[in-house]
């Protein structure tokens, strides 16, 4: 990341911020940091490297799920946000552009730029997310906290089995009418059970949603959709992973996208006083 690039569009604290983040984050759901360093115009943030590709283009090229492929995939995804909770974690970016596949198919959770420590009894009011995504509370600027991840979770699983977000429009205001009316309309192929846990979790009020009533995470986990689950096996990854991935070494990149390289245009040097900026850089999240 170009230092001069952060300045310019003031996120050195927010820079900062999710380094020091990632750093205490420690999960096989997460895309783990290993390292941060800088030199004289860039930060670099290291990351572990994860070589399945985007959940997103899993999920396009199949158009849809089969439910057991997105109960895998969700229910993995329901031990991570309660992971991050213990850690008093909000996430508040949550879509299948920002779920990767490791190399054995499980899911790895990336992208921690909206990410904030909020503690249980407190409130955040900044505006961010993917529109389709967005709890009411969120747009209706009330102030939030983790249900919002709760609710970006029934948004997630409905997109995995239909292919589609249930509140989409052309419009990204119609998008919010939609979410703040709260009608859902499920085709009539949908798994019941599904569809049960998707609207507990997609409840306008966020006190009364699913995974931040008085059980917590448990609550989601006990759910009849999620019946038979083995959970310690699930986190300990002794459940194959329903998508194949194929790679033919160690540092394969076919499964994502490729971008030219950017042309960069030689840099003015920093002057001391920007330089100080990002001082603490290395050192944040080591012991």
């Amino acid at each position: 990341m170009k230092k001069r690039e952060i300045i310019k569009t003031k996120q050195v604290t927010h820079i900062m911020q999710e380094k020091g983040l990632l750093a205490e984050l420690r999960h096989p759901f997460i895309v783990n940091l290993l390292s941060g360093f800088q030199d004289a115009t860039k930060l670099y943030i290291v990351l572990e490297f994860v070589m399945g590709g985007e959940m997103f283009t899993h999920l396009r090229s199949a158009g849809r799920f089969p439910n057991d492929v997105a109960k895998f995939y969700h229910a993995e995804l329901v031990l991570a946000f309660q992971y991050l909770q213990t850690k008093d974690v909000i996430y508040r970016d949550l879509k299948p552009e920002n779920l990767l596949l490791d190399h054995k198919g499980h899911v790895k959770i990336t992208d921690f730029g909206f990410a904030k420590r909020v503690p249980a009894a407190e409130r955040t009011f900044t505006l961010c997310g993917t529109p389709e995504y967005l709890a009411p509370e969120i747009i209706q600027s009330k102030g939030h906290g983790r249900a919002v991840d709760w609710w970006a979770m029934g948004i997630l699983l409905y997109e995995f089995i239909a292919g589609y977000a249930p509140f989409y429009d052309d419009s990204p205001f119609r998008i919010y009418e939609k979410i703040l009316e709260g009608r859902i309309q499920f085709p009539n192929w949908f798994d019941g059970r599904a569809k049960d846990l998707i609207k507990a979790l997609l409840v306008t009020d966020h006190t009364k949603r699913l995974g931040t009533l008085k059980g917590g995470p448990d609550d989601v986990k006990a759910h009849q959709y999620f019946k038979g689950a083995n959970w310690e096996k699930l986190g300990n990854l002794m459940y194959p992973a329903p998508i194949p991935i194929k790679t033919r070494s160690p540092g394969d990149t076919s499964n994502f996208e490729k971008y030219p390289e950017s042309k960069e245009a030689k840099q003015a040097e920093l002057t001391p006083e920007q330089q100080a900026l990002f001082k603490d850089f290395d050192s944040i999240g080591t012991k």
